[in-house]
C-alpha cells in the first residue's frame, strides 16, 4: 500500500470531515481568496479570519487535479518536480498530487538563497517549480539561469510573466484519480541534507520510505481518530511532514500553524483541541521562559486534552524535560531521532514509557535496527563511543547523482549515521554529538552536546553551543557561544565558576556571548559559528605570535 492510497481512503470514508486547518496570524488573505475561487475550501468562520480548513474529500480531490495537471502538460512518470512553499493549506495536497502522477515530489527549503535555490533545482533536475509569493523576489533572480526547469506554477494572485496561475488552472482539471499506478519500488521523492556541513545533498527516496514513516510514526505515538495533531516545524522537511503521516495513517485532523510564540502555539491548542504537538527545542524553551517570567499562564488556556508533547531534530537537554514535565506533569513526552537520509524521525526514539531514560534519544524504532560502529562492520562493547549506524525500510536510495557520497554512508543495507553515540546496559542509545564536531584539544576528545547540556542548567542560559577553535599549543580549545536569557545579565566568571564542576580538560577555555543561531529544523549551525569565530582566533593568535 503506498501512502497516496491512505489519502483516497480517508477522503471515502471521512470525505465531510475536516483533514486540515491553517492558522496563520499574519492573515494572508490573498492566497484563501485564491482557494475560494476553485470552490476547493471550507469557509472560514467570520470570527477567525486567519483560519483555513480543508476536508479529506477536497484535499484528495485538490491532490487529483493538480496530479492530472501535471499530466495534462505532458509531464511524465519519474519527473522531479519541486515546492518552494512556506507552510500553507496548499502545500501537503500538490505534494500529494505530485506522487499521483507518478512524480518526484522535491521540497525546498524556504529558506534557501537564490543561489541554493538554483543549486538545488540543478542538483535534482527539476523539470517543473511550484512556488509562493514570499519567494518572487528570489526566483526573478534566477527564473532565466534554469532552462531544465521548463514549467513554473505559482501559487498566489500576482504571478511573475514566467509563471502560470496554480490554482486557476487546476480548478479546470479533473478531480478524479489519474491513471497512473504506483509501487513501492517507484522513485518518490527527494530531500536535501541541512547543509549544516556545506551546500546540501540531495537524497532520493522511494514510495517503501514514506510508507516505513507512516506506519512507524503510529506505531509511535498512537494516533487515533479523535487526535489533533499541531504540525508547526517546516513541511519541506522531512521531520514535520513524517509526523503529520501519523494523522494520515489514523484519518485524524492536523493544524499547521504559521506562528511560533508561545502565546499563539497554546491559543492554537485551546481553540483547535490540539492532543499532539512536536516542537523543536527553542520553541519549548520558549514556552517555558514566558511562563517562568508570568508573560503567559497555562490556567488561562484550555490544555487538558494535550496528551503528548514530543520534541526531534537536535540533541534534547534532560534540564529542559524536567522543566517541561515540572509544568506540564500529565504530558506523555518521547524524543524522536532520525535524518532525512532514514526518511525523517523514528528509526530511534524514546518511547513515551521510558521517561525515566530521559537523555537517552532511546531504542530502535519500529521496523529499524541499530547498532554502534568503531568501524564498517565492527561494533563496539556496550557503554563505549562509536558512530551510530540505522537499517530499516527508510533508508534512503542513495545521495542523487553522487555515489561517492553514497557509498561513504551507505554499507551493507547500513546508513552510518555521522553522529556519535553509545549504548547502556539496558540498551538505551545516548547520543554523544556529530562526528565531525568533536573537539580534539590537547589529544583529548571533547564532545560539545556534554559542555552544552551542562551548561544549560545554568539559571541564567537561554542556549550554548559549543565549538572548537584553533589553538596554536592544542590544536583546537573548546569555546562556549552563550546565549542569556531575556532580562538577565552574565558575565564570563560568573560561567567560569560554574564549570568548575566539570572535569579540567571538558571546561570551556572561551566564552562568547552572543545569540545561537539555530536552523528551521532547530540544529545549531555550528558551520556558521566556526566561520564567525574561528577567524578571529586565528588573527589573535597570529597577532600574539
Amino acid at each position: 500500500m503506498v501512502i497516496t492510497e491512505f489519502l483516497e481512503r480517508n477522503a471515502r470514508l471521512y470525505g465531510a470531515e475536516t483533514a486540515l486547518v491553517e492558522v496563520n496570524p499574519s492573515e494572508e488573505r490573498d492566497r484563501a481568496v485564491t482557494w475560494r475561487e476553485a470552490s476547493l475550501i471550507e469557509s472560514a468562520s467570520p470570527d477567525a479570519p486567519y483560519r483555513r480548513a480543508i476536508t479529506w474529500r477536497d484535499f484528495d480531490r485538490q491532490a487529483n487535479r493538480f496530479a492530472n495537471l501535471l499530466l495534462s502538460r505532458g509531464v511524465e512518470r519519474g519527473t522531479k518536480v519541486g515546492i518552494l512553499l512556506m507552510n500553507c493549506l496548499e502545500w501537503l495536497p500538490l505534494y500529494f498530487g505530485i506522487l499521483k502522477a507518478g512524480c518526484i515530489a522535491v521540497p525546498l527549503n524556504f529558506r534557501y538563497s537564490a543561489d541554493e535555490i538554483k543549486y538545488c533545482l540543478e542538483l535534482a533536475d527539476v523539470e517543473v517549480l511550484v512556488f509562493g509569493p514570499e519567494f518572487v523576489e528570489r526566483m526573478d533572480a534566477v527564473a532565466g539561469e534554469l532552462p531544465q526547469v521548463r514549467m513554473f506554477f505559482f501559487v498566489g494572485r500576482e504571478k511573475p510573466a514566467y509563471a502560470e496561475s496554480c490554482m486557476r488552472l487546476v480548478g479546470f482539471c479533473s478531480s478524479g484519480p489519474p491513471p497512473v499506478a504506483l509501487t513501492l519500488e517507484d522513485h518518490a521523492a527527494i530531500y536535501f541534507s541541512s547543509g549544516t556541513t556545506g551546500f546540501p545533498k540531495a537524497i532520493l527516496h522511494d514510495h517503501r520510505s514514506l510508507l516505513c514513516a507512516c506506519e512507524t510514526e503510529q506505531n509511535h505515538h498512537g494516533q487515533t481518530r479523535e487526535d489533533v495533531f499541531l504540525c508547526i516545524p517546516p513541511l519541506y522537511h522531512t521531520g514535520a511532514k513524517m509526523h503529520w503521516f501519523g494523522s494520515l495513517f489514523s484519518g485524524s485532523r492536523a493544524v499547521i500553524l504559521r506562528g511560533v510564540t508561545p502565546e499563539w502555539i497554546l491559543r492554537t491548542v485551546t481553540e483547535e483541541k490540539c492532543t499532539i504537538v512536536w516542537l523543536l527545542v527553542p520553541w519549548a524553551q520558549d514556552m517555558l521562559d514566558a511562563i517562568d517570567s508570568g508573560r503567559v499562564k497555562p490556567e488561562n488556556y484550555l490544555l487538558d486534552q494535550w496528551r503528548l508533547m514530543h520534541i526531534g531534530a537536535q540533541p534534547v537537554p534532560p534540564s529542559l524535560i524536567k522543566r517541561w514535565k515540572a509544568v506540564f506533569p500529565h504530558h506523555q513526552y518521547d524524543t524522536n531521532y532520525g535524518l532525512s537520509e532514514s526518511i525523517g524521525p523514528g528509526c530511534v526514539h524514546l518511547g513515551v514509557e521510558n521517561i525515566h531514560k530521559v537523555g537517552a534519544i532511546g531504542v530502535p524504532g519500529y521496523q529499524w535496527e541499530v547498532k554502534i560502529m568503531s568501524s564498517p562492520g565492527v561494533e563496539t562493547p556496550r557503554g563505549e563511543i562509536g558512530e551510530l549506524a540505522v537499517k530499516g525500510p527508510g533508508v534512503m536510495l542513495c545521495y542523487y547523482k553522487n555515489p561517492e557520497a553514497t557509498g561513504e554512508v551507505l554499507k551493507d543495507g547500513w546508513l552510518y549515521t555521522g553522529d556519535m553515540a553509545r549504548m547502556d546496559g539496558d540498551g538505551f542509545i545516548y547520543l554523544v554529538d556529530r562526528k565531525k564536531d568533536v573537539v580534539i584539544s590537547g589529544g583529548e576528545n571533547l564532545y560539545p552536546v556534554q559542555i552544552e547540556d551542562f551548561l544549560r542548567k545554568h539559571g541564567k542560559i537561554k542556549d550554548a553551543a559549543v565549538i572548537g577553535l584553533p589553538d596554536h599549543r592544542l590544536g583546537e580549545i573548546a569555546a562556549a557561544v552563550i546565549e542569556v536569557k531575556e532580562g538577565c545579565s552574565c558575565t564570563e566568571e560568573e560561567i567560569m565558576e560554574f564549570c568548575q564542576e566539570l572535569p579540567r580538560y571538558k571546561r570551556p577555555r572561551r566564552i562568547i556571548f552572543a545569540p545561537v543561531p539555530r536552523n528551521p529544523t532547530g540544529k545549531i549551525e555550528k558551520p556558521v559559528l566556526r566561520e564567525r569565530y574561528c577567524h578571529v582566533r586565528l588573527v589573535e593568535a597570529q597577532t600574539s605570535g
